[in-house]
């Protein structure tokens, strides 16, 4: 027959943590929204229109990463400081939705790339949406 072994004698390994320091301050949620540390504006997650012009052999100030393969989209992982792009608003975790009104949303990363590439003028349209970039970030495919 089975023995059962009272509740408080098992043997729990003891593991010793590091002391935290530093620890985040709590803010009470009645005072985030006048926080410096907390954005609650949700406007800067409505969509947007980006406009490049980009001359023959220029750079487009911006590298992309995702497309179909990840199932999460198209996102701009990096944008060059001082570049038009960087100019006109467009960040790191943007989404593009859509290019020249080509849908960015299930694409393949060398179609959208190309595209881009291709294009004199770009008419992009982008949600910033670092969730999902987040997610797109810890997968592997590009």
């Amino acid at each position: 027959m089975d023995q059962k072994i009272p509740y408080d004698d098992y043997q729990l390994p003891v593991v010793f943590l590091p002391s935290y320091e530093n620890p985040p301050a709590w803010i009470p949620p009645q005072e985030r929204i006048h926080h410096p540390d907390y954005n609650n504006e949700l406007a800067q997650f409505l969509p947007r229109t980006i406009v490049l012009k980009k001359p023959p052999g220029a750079q487009l100030g911006f590298n992309i990463r995702g497309g179909k393969a990840s199932q999460l989209g198209i996102f701009i992982s990096k944008v060059v400081p001082d570049s038009d792009a960087h100019r006109a608003g467009l960040q790191e975790g943007d989404q593009v939705l859509s290019v020249n009104e080509v849908d960015f949303q299930d694409i393949e990363h060398s179609r959208a790339v190309e595209i881009l590439k291709t294009a004199r003028e770009i008419l992009m349209k982008v949600r910033y949406f670092p969730y999902n970039y987040q997610r797109q970030k810890e997968r592997t495919v590009h």
